[in-house]
């Protein structure tokens, strides 16, 4: 039998040229693969927060912090359309973050709302016991 000659060319070392060239294509490769692809989880959670906030009346209560929540979500889908993946995803972030701070805000001055008329009604009540209460002998 003979041995098997392919064995030993296995072991040798590859040339140069074609070392530069397997590494060249592993490191394109790999920044190929680094670019961030597209945010649309960011993007659908700070539509879903700007809905969310629109329908808690934030317009009303929070018009500032839902405005700023509709510019930066507007800028990241301009950001996604300039192939900025990175800048989108902070914009999408930030948006979903004021959006969420108009509906905590809005939620916020309704509760206070609440509470004042929980308040005057209360004050009602005693001042209609109070009349009552006097004109019993």
């Amino acid at each position: 039998m003979k041995p098997d000659s392919t064995k030993g060319d296995r072991l040798r070392p590859l040339p140069a040229p074609i070392m530069l060239a397997a590494l060249a294509s592993t490191l394109l490769l790999a920044v190929g693969c680094a670019s961030q692809p597209a945010p649309p989880g960011q993007l659908r959670a700070a539509q879903q927060a700007i809905d969310d906030a629109e329908r808690a009346e934030a317009a009303k209560h929070a018009s500032s912090e839902l405005s700023q929540a509709r510019t930066k979500f507007a800028s990241a889908n301009a950001a996604v359309r300039d192939e900025d993946m990175e800048r989108a995803a902070r914009l999408a972030d930030e948006a979903r973050v004021d959006a969420e701070l108009a509906a905590a805000r809005t939620a916020a001055a309704k509760a206070l709302a609440a509470n004042d008329e929980i308040r005057r009604g209360t004050q009602v009540l005693k001042d209609e016991i109070e009349h009552n209460a006097g004109g019993t002998p």
